[in-house]
């Protein structure tokens, strides 16, 4: 790997730009010159991460999260090397952090650091020779055994002179450098009490913190796209605005709810502790092939259809349904949800009704069939005769600037969170190249992509810029599929892929939530909630409304092709409702910053096929209130069933030795145990089927 030239930083920080677990003082690099330039270093660094695997894009990560600094770097023979990685901010700040060695054997080092400015990062990792840490070494091992004692003497005095003679030293750091070199040339000091220079913890604390390097290699320059804390970070909650204050007539008709209406359900969701409330597209809907109840196919007069079947001669993406209001209205309800602290996320649903302006107005962007009509959307056995999909290939130019002018008509409105319907039926070309229009004028605005496809489109996706993805999570139920699955996103995908992981959508009622009944609820919300730092719900769940279509996973009488009524207040009155449990959840993630993370996910054991085990560790030195948090999630993941069975933890991984006691506090029902590396659980599932466990101190 070709060494770089670089300026030296000359800049100083105002304010911290980063938290980690390991810093050292910035000095002006010395890289190694001593050989012509060849493909590697002369100390070799390869598997540099974060990393994408298509090396065309860059990792991406949010503010405040602890990202995994990883490369593999080794030199010949026995020397002892250190690693650091350079980090420069978008203002253009520079910070070096020490790598720790993983011991794994496979001369892999690694670090955390938490980026807290937003923008694009470059970072480098650099390799050197420990010149102090292999003569320490050396020396504890030859002088106790009485081998060459006298030269380890020499050489260690030399080192440590030629420290002390570095620039930038401090006068007080330069008079013990002197002293101890001082100490291993006197004669008269045995080789017994020379090993206690040679082991002096304040000396070695010096090399630490400003390593004595030689044959200094920098690898590759980095770059690390950091974007704004909620694009990794949110609670969200899903609603059809037209359910919310709509009102049933005399003659049993419904009358349609507003913006204005259902601007007075926000302040219970974010009473739930929600983050950002996401609607359902809210523009007008055709009436050519209108869907009925239970996606029939014939449509009653007052059927309001599917919101999916977009457009009118009212208008297309732009417009808004009458029903709804107007756009002085819908601005209302965004001001309304960010009074309450919320953030708005619209469906952004790129397809055509019938009777939208587009296929009028340009025919060609849509596929017309041999028989001279133009194609329904299909999703096999699937037809969705009330919606045209695009066809992006006919006109390309004309097509990607209608897509981006729709995209920046709502961000003018106040909109910076899009939840894409269905992205994988567009070109991959397509969302690069929208997604980076956007991002470079406004690097606020967030996707999401709703793509239950194949991994490979779904992790496409992701990289050419999606900042969070629906996933598999909605079917992974047992604990061999939630281990495999939490695992993979959070650590082999995270540094490009976000997962959201929605219980629940308007389109999916999986068998779990079928037949499992209230417990099934709890236990999926308190996973989502915790093992993913993005996670939300669709309206109706803490109702456990969980009826579907026969041979579906759908529900039954589905929103997306009628109006929802809902007693929200009398449910929770009444003591049937969720919504305590969903806030309790969401309060634990406020004050919990561990739970804010998406790559500190630990899986652990127990005896019991359905007792998944997991946890969530943060260390002090990254926390945004510099305390260490830890979590431990331990869920009966069957809802029919008592379970009771010992869980096994690496207790290591929060820093309390295996065989030391610690207390644990539940944070659901607010019991507390002594607990140790091997603990009894029995969850109930009918009673409380979820341990959220909050470390709270180690014996």
């Amino acid at each position: 790997m070709a060494s770089k030239n670089r300026t030296p930083a000359v800049r100083t920080e105002a304010a911290p730009s980063v938290r980690s677990t390991s810093q050292i003082p910035l000095r002006e690099p010395q890289t190694w010159t001593g050989a012509p330039e060849t493909r590697i270093g002369r100390i070799p660094l390869s598997l540099p991460h974060p990393s994408v695997p298509d090396a065309r894009y860059d990792p991406s990560a949010f503010v405040g999260e602890a990202v995994p600094f990883q490369v593999t770097a080794f030199r010949e023979g026995h020397d002892i090397i250190g690693v650091h990685v350079r980090l420069t901010s978008p203002a253009g700040v520079e910070t070096l952090h020490r790598l720790e060695p993983l011991h794994d054997g496979f001369d892999r080092w690694r670090t955390l650091v938490a980026p807290l400015e937003q923008g694009r990062w470059t970072f480098r990792f650099e390799a050197f020779a420990d010149d102090f840490a292999t003569w320490e070494h050396a020396a504890d091992l030859k002088i106790a055994a009485g081998v060459d004692a006298a030269l380890m003497r020499e050489m260690g005095a030399r080192l440590l002179l030629r420290a002390a003679s570095e620039k930038d030293r401090g006068s007080a750091q330069i008079r013990v450098l002197k002293a101890a070199a001082t100490r291993l040339r006197d004669a008269a000091v045995s080789d017994e009490d020379a090993l206690v220079t040679v082991r002096d913890p304040d000396l070695a604390a010096f090399f630490c913190e400003r390593p004595l390097q030689s044959l200094v290699t920098a690898g590759e320059d980095e770059v690390l796209l950091v974007e704004r804390e909620r694009a990794g970070v949110g609670a969200w909650y899903e609603f059809f605005p037209r359910s919310e204050g709509a009102k049933r007539r005399k003659d049993g008709s419904i009358k349609s709810g507003t913006f204005r209406t259902a601007a007075k359900r926000l302040p219970a969701v974010a009473g739930m502790g929600f983050d950002v409330v996401y609607l359902v597209p809210i523009h007008p809907i055709g009436e050519t092939n209108r869907k009925g109840r239970n996606n029939t196919l014939t449509a009653m007069p007052d059927d309001p259809g599917s919101p999916y079947a977009i457009g009118s001669p009212l208008g297309g993406h732009d417009a808004i349904h009458p029903e709804l209001g107007t756009a002085a209205d819908f601005r209302f309800f965004v001001r309304a949800a960010r009074a309450e602290g919320l953030e708005v996320a619209l469906d952004l649903a790129l397809q055509a009704s019938p009777d939208h302006p587009w296929v009028a107005e340009h025919p060609e962007w849509f596929t017309t069939l041999p028989d001279g009509t133009i194609a329904y959307a299909e999703n096999p056995p699937k037809k969705y005769q009330d919606i045209y999909p695009l066809n992006f290939d006919n006109d390309p130019a004309g097509i990607y600037a209608e897509m981006l002018r729709v995209v920046q008509h709502w961000v003018a409105q106040g909109v910076k969170i899009f939840r894409v319907d269905n992205p994988h039926t567009k070109p991959l070309q397509f969302w690069e190249w929208l997604i980076a229009t956007v991002n470079a004028a406004d690097p606020d605005v967030i996707f999401l992509s709703e793509a239950f496809t194949r991994p490979a489109v779904m992790r496409s996706l992701a990289m050419v810029g999606f900042q969070q993805s629906y996933s598999y999570f909605t079917w992974r139920n047992t604990k061999e599929e939630l281990e495999e699955f939490l695992g993979s996103v959070s650590h082999e995908t995270s540094d490009y892929m976000r997962p959201n992981l929605f219980v629940n959508t308007h389109d999916i009622l999986t068998e779990y939530l079928q037949y499992g009944g209230r417990p099934a609820y709890k236990v999926r919300a308190a996973i989502a909630a915790t093992a993913a730092p993005i996670w939300g719900v669709y309206a109706g769940y803490e109702l456990i409304e969980n009826v579907a279509r026969p041979g579906s996973e759908e529900n039954i009488d589905n929103e997306k092709y009628e109006y929802k009524l809902r007693d929200w207040e009398g449910a929770e009155e009444r003591g049937e409702s969720l919504a305590p449990y969903l806030r309790r959840l969401n309060e634990i993630r406020a004050a919990h910053p561990a739970l804010r993370q998406l790559r500190n996910w630990s899986a652990h054991w127990s005896d019991d096929d359905a007792i998944l085990v997991y946890s969530k560790h943060l260390d002090a030195a990254l926390s945004p209130d510099g305390r260490s948090d830890t979590i431990i999630v331990v869920a009966n993941v069957d809802p029919h069933s008592v379970r009771q069975t010992t869980v096994h933890l690496d207790t290591r991984i929060w820093g309390v030795e295996p065989g030391t006691p610690f207390e644990v506090e539940d944070l659901v029902t607010g019991a507390t145990w002594t607990w140790n590396q091997d603990a009894f659980v029995r969850l109930d599932a009918f009673v409380e089927p979820v341990h959220i466990l909050h470390v709270k101190e180690s014996r």
